[in-house]
């Protein structure tokens, strides 16, 4: 019997050590234990980014949601251009107020959506090449402007925004 429960765990132990090489020691490998931000830059400088638009105040909201996330969700200090490793630079594209439904008797919508896209680029600042470089990163949040709700723009605005800054940090990751 004891020679039994003995074969079972020199049996567990060399799954557990023929299981391990599934995980690596980079990000780029597979699943680590480290951070998934490349770990030669220290610092971002996140400048308020271009809006082309017609919508204003999505750039200054976008801009501190990205301070917010960097440093909430990286290993980076945000810095000033000058002092900075790197730099997360974009443009707002485009930003749409759709209308998802209508009221059938006022015509008034029920449901709308805001919907932003950007084109964004992190630049290693040392050698002015794009770390990570994305064109038509697109966001998007449902309100309820219609009654009983009565939500306002701002409210899809801060999320779609908030989620939009999500995305952008996460593509900041290490390739996989």
């Amino acid at each position: 019997m004891r020679s039994h429960i003995i074969h079972l765990l020199v049996a567990a132990t060399c799954a557990s050590a023929a299981l391990l090489p599934g995980c690596s020691a980079t990000s780029t490998e597979g699943y680590a234990a480290t951070s998934p931000f490349p770990t030669i830059y220290r610092s971002v400088s996140l400048p308020i980014f271009r809006n082309e638009t017609m919508m204003r105040g999505f750039d200054r909201d976008l801009a501190d949601a990205l301070v917010k996330q960097v440093e909430q969700s990286t290993p980076y200090k945000v810095r000033s251009e000058a002092s900075a490793d790197t730099i997360l630079r974009g443009t707002i594209t485009s930003i749409d107020l759709l209308q998802l439904s209508k009221d059938p008797n006022t015509g008034l919508a029920n449901e709308m959506m805001v919907r932003m896209r950007v084109d964004f680029e992190w630049v290693d600042l040392k050698t002015g090449k794009p770390i990570v470089a994305r064109e038509g990163v697109e966001s998007s949040a449902l309100f309820v402007p219609s009654y009983p709700a009565r939500e306002p723009l701002e409210l899809g605005r801060f999320a779609a925004v908030e989620q939009l800054a999500r995305d952008l940090v996460a593509a900041m990751q290490s390739k996989w």
